[in-house]
């Protein structure tokens, strides 16, 4: 597994109740959910490549 970071995250109340909310929807924990968000964002931009599959 790759290595995590650990940060402090500063966020809306109202923005965090509703990350839950769909954390909970999609069986996932808050923390997931967030990474899950933040890489979806990176790789629908271009700003993040998912590494190739080896052949």
């Amino acid at each position: 597994m790759a290595e995590r970071k650990a940060f402090l995250l500063r966020i809306d109340p109202t923005v965090l109740e509703a990350v839950q909310r769909w954390a909970n929807d999609d069986l996932r924990s808050l923390n997931a959910q967030i990474e899950y968000l933040l890489r979806t964002s990176l790789t629908e931009t271009g700003r993040l490549t998912q590494p190739k599959k080896p052949k």
